[in-house]
């Protein structure tokens, strides 16, 4: 996209703030469905080719407007990011890594051949944003703002090409936990049948293209195997057993597992999968594995892990933990997976216990989102 003699970026400095004259009542907490209420304000910014970038405003929350042709409605051509803020015990917002998830945002748009932005001067404006929300911070632990940019082309030209038009935007929503059952065990469908992504894909960007396939996988995991959400596998050859496990539709997903060994004691290892495109660079992924390298306590990996590794794992009584980690989620103990004929395959450990990874993990990363532990991943925005 040329932009020859316009901005390259839109300026906190020229933010614009609309208040609105009508700001709505807060649920009760008990009350909130992820992703369902939404806060008084929300951040937009326009560009047009050969005019640049508009002042960035945050006005009362409302519908978009778009032209009927607009290429988001007819080629997919949009991004998003999910990250959250959390209320500390001394009252401040805070941020967790927020430094990732712009890098990522900027990421996925130029993927799309959006228009470029600075990641810094968004991240300004969305620490204004929440400033003025702030009376929307849930002071429940567990309860936090979860913050949905978004981005995508407003081209109102019916063809498959680079973007001349970006919309680019912000909204809050307060939430709870994103399973309903909270943190209770999950059973996951492992699906054979659909690939989420293929290498040389998009399958390491946050674009829409990736989620709305999962859905029709999603809901026959649910009403046919009565499973929560869907494990993806990658085929190698004809053995089913030889295939790749992927991600879920919703988040990255790590297994704990106690290596084969004639010793007393055996060795334990956590594994995920690489990054090889075909993957989302999950901000919480990224630092679950960071924590428990720096525990020193068990081998942490990024490798290829098949089917059949993990079922062999499961009969010889090895498969100790599963978990999904995302920023909805957080971690999310995982008790079973299932796959369609008929194997399923159980972890040895339960939630609960206080030394399970998952419950060590939780407390670890909740006590820095919060503000209980003092590190360089918790950001306050105010």
């Amino acid at each position: 996209m040329s932009t020859a003699g316009a901005a390259d970026t839109f300026k906190s400095a020229d933010l614009v703030v609309q208040e609105t004259k009508s700001p709505k009542t807060m649920p009760p907490l008990e009350d909130l469905k992820f992703g369902t209420t939404f806060t008084d304000h929300m951040l937009t910014v326009d560009f047009v080719e050969g005019e640049g970038w508009g002042k960035p405003t945050i006005k009362p929350f409302g519908f978009l407007s778009m032209h009927p042709a607009a290429q988001v409605l007819h080629y997919g051509m949009g991004c998003f990011e999910g990250m959250k803020a959390y209320r500390g015990p001394d009252g401040r917002g805070r941020l967790f890594r927020p430094d990732m998830n712009m890098a990522r945002f900027a990421k996925s748009a130029q993927r799309l051949h959006l228009a470029n932005f600075d990641s810094q001067e968004l991240f300004t404006c969305l620490k204004e944003l929440l400033k003025l929300e702030k009376r929307w911070l849930p002071d429940k632990e567990g309860y936090s703002i979860y913050i949905r940019p978004f981005a995508f082309s407003s081209t109102h030209t019916l063809g498959v090409a680079a973007p001349s038009r970006t919309t680019l935007g912000v909204i809050l929503s307060p939430v709870g936990p994103y399973f309903r059952s909270g943190l209770t065990p999950v059973d996951m469908f492992i699906d054979e049948k659909h690939i989420r992504a293929w290498p040389g894909g998009m399958g390491e960007h946050k674009v829409g293209g990736n989620y709305a396939p999962t859905i029709s996988p999603m809901v026959y995991a649910a009403t046919e195997h009565g499973c929560s959400q869907v494990i993806y596998s990658f085929p190698q050859g004809s053995d089913p057993d030889n295939a790749l496990i992927s991600e879920s539709g919703a988040m990255n997903v790590m297994f704990l597992l106690e290596k084969p060994s004639m010793r007393p004691v055996k060795d334990r290892e956590l594994v995920t999968a690489p990054l090889d495109g075909t993957i989302l660079p999950g901000v919480t992924r990224d630092s679950v594995l960071e924590l428990t390298r720096g525990w020193g306590e068990f081998e942490v990996n990024e490798r290829p892990l098949t089917l059949g590794e993990l079922k062999l794992a499961h009969d010889e009584g090895r498969l100790l933990e599963m978990i999904g980690c995302g920023t909805a989620c957080i971690i999310q103990p995982i008790a079973s997976v299932k796959r369609g004929n008929g194997d399923v395959y159980e972890t040895v450990q339960r939630w609960g216990d206080v030394n399970t990874l998952t419950t060590r993990l939780t407390k670890q990363l909740t006590d820095i989102q919060f503000g209980h532990t003092d590190s360089e991943w918790s950001v306050p925005f105010e």
